[in-house]
């Protein structure tokens, strides 16, 4: 038995199969870099200029003790 294998053909797909894994490798880093660069900046950084940084403290949150559902509603109602 004879197999006749066709090079040309092989040759071919062994281009696309390649074209393709270069061309998704480029892809990815490509957004890889779009990513880094569309990424906001840190939130908790010190802020610049004459901006103050406003927080509240946990002995706030302790003393205003609120039910579970109160909470669920002003989440739901102001996102908080």
């Amino acid at each position: 038995m004879i197999i006749h294998i066709r090079a040309g053909k092989w040759l071919a797909r062994f281009r696309f199969a390649l074209l393709f894994v270069v061309c998704t490798y480029a892809l990815y880093h490509l957004l890889l870099a779009a990513a880094s660069y569309l990424e906001p900046v840190h939130r908790y950084k010190e802020p610049n200029g004459r901006a103050i940084k406003v927080f509240k403290h946990e002995s706030a949150v302790v003393s205003n003790p609120r039910g579970m559902g109160e909470r669920l509603r002003l989440f739901y109602w102001i996102g908080e």
